[in-house]
């Protein structure tokens, strides 16, 4: 069993670009996830002999594979029996440059998926800690154009899909078309609209389908019953189970309601479903992964350790202490 490992090294004196360089099944895997000046590296087992290079030449570096679709990456996850880490993040939150590292740092991490909230000025179904992102992204300049550029330079870099998590309003004021078209072009692979009620989904699920978005629905512990059958039907990528009735941001216990919705939702989909609002701690984490959740998302309590830090330098450290013990708590 070889060990591969390659070092990348700044002499800027300034926050840089949280590099990663990932091939998962691979044979060799590097990761710098540090601060400037101080790199930190996972070294990976590798499954097969490095190859010895040419005497007094480099190998080539490995680029990440492409992403593929929300609804692999779950199966992915699945067919290895354990459960998906996926976490969310604000555009923009403290500013565009730091959620282009945050994206690189969580997909070094091992995220199986990453959701990033699009900032708007009324979030209905946030809590206070993701309203106050969005009002700060909102003042530093998020807009629309400004998070599809960024994610069009980023994305190819990363080898989990993201998803864009946005209100209706901003795709509306964009164009349906154009905003789809947009979002292909900045290599994102799915959207959560929390706010478009189910009967009117359809016109737009036109538009993602011509831009292969899949279109990630949302059931909770009020829905009725024929509606969550009819919603875990339409739904791609996964289903995302909503865990209370509410608005988002942490809670001090998981809804224990959670376990038998799962069951419900089971006996009438076998596609991949996550568990969302409400959570913030590893024993929360591994609670919903025991009750047999395929992934856990979790977003207030990330968003927390990005936006109410010091500095970009400080947030991007806490979110790595907090992101790793949330994933090491997964199965």
């Amino acid at each position: 069993m070889a060990l591969a490992l390659r070092a990348s090294t700044s002499t800027s004196s300034s926050a840089p670009s949280l590099t990663q360089l990932r091939r998962r099944g691979a044979a060799t895997v590097a990761v710098y996830s540090g601060m400037p000046r101080r790199p930190v590296f996972r070294v990976v087992a590798a499954a097969a002999a490095v190859a010895t290079p040419t005497p007094g030449r480099h190998p080539p570096l490995a680029l990440p594979p492409t992403p593929t679709s929300v609804a692999d990456a779950m199966s992915r996850v699945r067919a290895k029996g354990k459960t998906a880490f996926i976490p969310y993040i604000t555009a923009g939150d403290p500013d565009l440059a730091t959620t282009a590292d945050a994206l690189r740092l969580l997909d070094g991490l091992g995220a199986d998926v990453i959701e990033l909230g699009m900032p708007f000025s009324d979030p209905s179904a946030d809590g206070a800690v993701i309203q106050a992102s969005a009002k700060r992204a909102l003042a530093a300049g998020a807009t629309t154009d400004a998070v599809m550029a960024m994610l069009k330079e980023v994305t190819p870099e990363l080898s989990c899909p993201v998803v864009i998590f946005s209100y209706f309003n901003p795709i509306v004021r964009r164009g349906t078309a154009s905003f789809a078209t947009a979002a292909k072009a900045a290599g994102v692979k799915g959207l959560i609209i929390p706010d478009l009620p189910y009967d009117e989904i359809r016109a737009f699920r036109k538009e993602a389908i011509k831009n292969n978005l899949e279109l990630i629905l949302l059931t909770t512990p009020a829905t009725p019953a024929d509606r969550m059958k009819e919603i875990t039907k339409a739904s791609e990528g996964f289903v995302y189970l909503v865990s209370v009735v509410g608005v988002t941001g942490a809670r001090a216990t998981v809804n224990p309601r959670v376990e038998d919705l799962l069951k419900e939702i089971r006996q009438v989909t076998d596609k991949a479903v996550a568990v969302g609002f409400g959570i913030s701690t590893p024993e929360h984490v591994s609670k919903i992964a025991e009750w047999g959740a395929d992934g856990v998302i979790i977003g207030s309590a990330m968003v927390k350790q990005l936006g109410e830090a010091a500095s970009s330098r400080e947030g991007l450290k806490r979110l790595e202490v907090y992101a790793r013990s949330l994933k090491d708590a997964l199965p």
